[in-house]
């Protein structure tokens, strides 16, 4: 067997003559090594503490002070592990590791540390803390990846992926006034993690600026640990398309109007939680649609509520199936409107492109999960990912570990240690599978 500089020389030799073999560490005779999954899991403990609260999970909301504070001990240990962190425009964290070719363009791995309110300790956390012992694990193996690594920590992800679509170009400047669950808005929240909105554009990435992006993530539902399979290859991302929905009434009197002299918005708007419901279980497939906020106007016990706005939001696989299912509901509301006296607007708020993972990533994934002695499952993902974001500009590919009983956003949410270091081994083995591969 090599020693490690022997095995960076052959790399290098290998890649000089376009000869890298589909399995380079069975031709090389190397081992590939092992995190420390103890490390990893004791990290993600560790991270766990700030914004922790009494129900056992976190409130780490972007541009919150429970988020800045665990940044700060994020880019702690990407210094432990021999990463230079800097703090991009857009509020991203990234850690950078020189490859053996300057000339070749970066590989990236990462995810997010901040929660939804009353979160778990799991999502993106894994992720996150995964790609950070994937570099600390090369860098005391004293193993140099052909290309420029970069480690990154994408800024509020549950609020709408600010940080990576931010790197996309995807984030229109009328976004940066939007109110996040922090209170501050977006640029506010940017400038309070060490961003910059005026130089916003300098960190977007055009399309084939990196070699690719890898992120390891919790699955967030049940279908991995029913059925006991180690490793989820995530074929595609779901689409995300938000609307405000404003349901117009009138405000009258509840005692001395009557019943059938009501425009009554929130019974319009009840009505319409069910019209979506009932939409989407109508049509074959696997999307699915949410009423996840509403607030009624003025909110008084003896007022006829005379005004609603709420939330619409459909995902799927195919946008063209998303805007299908966003009509018939559109038309369906217009007959609520005619029978209770109301109008329906709809404001678009957010919209997350459906992103499909690329096919090699998917092999290679699946192949190092195979080398481990992993099962493996292929399947789509129904939570958003900042890998949708940098499918915009690279090849992707998502490693899922099992959520225990499907559990996610709550904290409940568990993924089990074993599980955790089966999918950061399964990300080093494709991180370095893949870099000896792409160009």
């Amino acid at each position: 067997m090599m020693n490690r500089r022997q095995f960076n020389a052959a790399l290098i030799g290998a890649a000089a003559t376009a000869a890298l073999p589909r399995d380079l560490f069975a031709a090389l005779r190397v081992d590939v090594p092992r995190v420390n999954g103890g490390r990893l899991n004791a990290h993600l403990t560790e991270l766990s503490r700030f914004g922790r609260n009494a129900v056992g999970g976190v409130s780490r909301v972007a541009y919150s002070d429970a988020d800045r504070e665990a940044r700060a001990y994020v880019m702690e240990l990407m210094r432990a592990a021999k990463l230079e962190p800097t703090i991009d425009a857009a509020g991203n964290i990234i850690g950078r590791r020189a490859g053996q070719d300057a000339s070749l363009r970066p590989m990236l791995v990462g995810s997010h540390i901040d929660s939804v309110p009353e979160g778990g300790n799991f999502d993106g956390q894994v992720g996150s803390m995964g790609a950070i012992e994937v570099a600390q694990t090369l860098s005391e193996h004293s193993i140099v990846t052909r290309h420029p690594l970069e480690v990154v920590i994408w800024q509020n992800e549950e609020g709408g992926l600010y940080g990576s679509r931010s790197v996309s170009g995807d984030v229109n400047p009328r976004e940066l006034a939007n109110v996040s669950r922090s209170g501050k808005t977006i640029a506010e929240g940017i400038a309070f993690l060490g961003g910059d909105v005026a130089k916003l554009a300098e960190v977007r990435r055009m399309p084939g600026s990196i070699a690719g992006y890898l992120e390891l993530h919790i699955e967030q539902g049940g279908t991995l640990a029913r059925d006991r399979v180690n490793i989820g290859v995530v074929d595609g991302i779901v689409g995300i398309n938000q609307w405000e929905v404003t349901v117009t009434g009138f405000s009258n009197h509840a005692g001395t109007t009557a019943m059938n002299a009501r425009r009554d918005a929130l019974l319009a708007a009840a009505r319409f939680v069910e019209l979506v419901n009932r939409t989407v279980i109508s049509i074959p497939g696997r999307q699915v649609g949410t009423v996840g906020r509403i607030q009624a106007f003025p909110g008084a016990p003896n007022v006829v509520p005379g005004k609603v706005v709420c939330t619409l939001e459909l995902r799927d696989l195919d946008a063209k199936k998303i805007m299908m299912v966003y009509r018939r509901i559109v038309a369906g509301a217009e007959k609520i409107a005619r029978d209770t006296g109301t109008s329906f607007a709809y404001q678009d708020i957010h919209t997350d492109i459906p992103a499909v993972t690329d096919p090699r990533f998917r092999a290679v994934i699946a192949r190092s999960a195979k080398e481990l002695e992993l099962t493996t499952r292929q399947l789509p993902s129904g939570a958003g990912h900042d890998a949708q974001a940098m499918a915009r500009i690279g090849p992707t590919g998502m490693i899922f570990v099992p959520s225990q009983e499907g559990i996610s956003h709550s904290p409940r949410e568990l993924s089990t240690a074993g599980d955790i270091t089966n999918g950061a081994n399964v990300l080093l083995r494709s991180l370095l599978a893949l870099d000896s591969q792409l160009g």
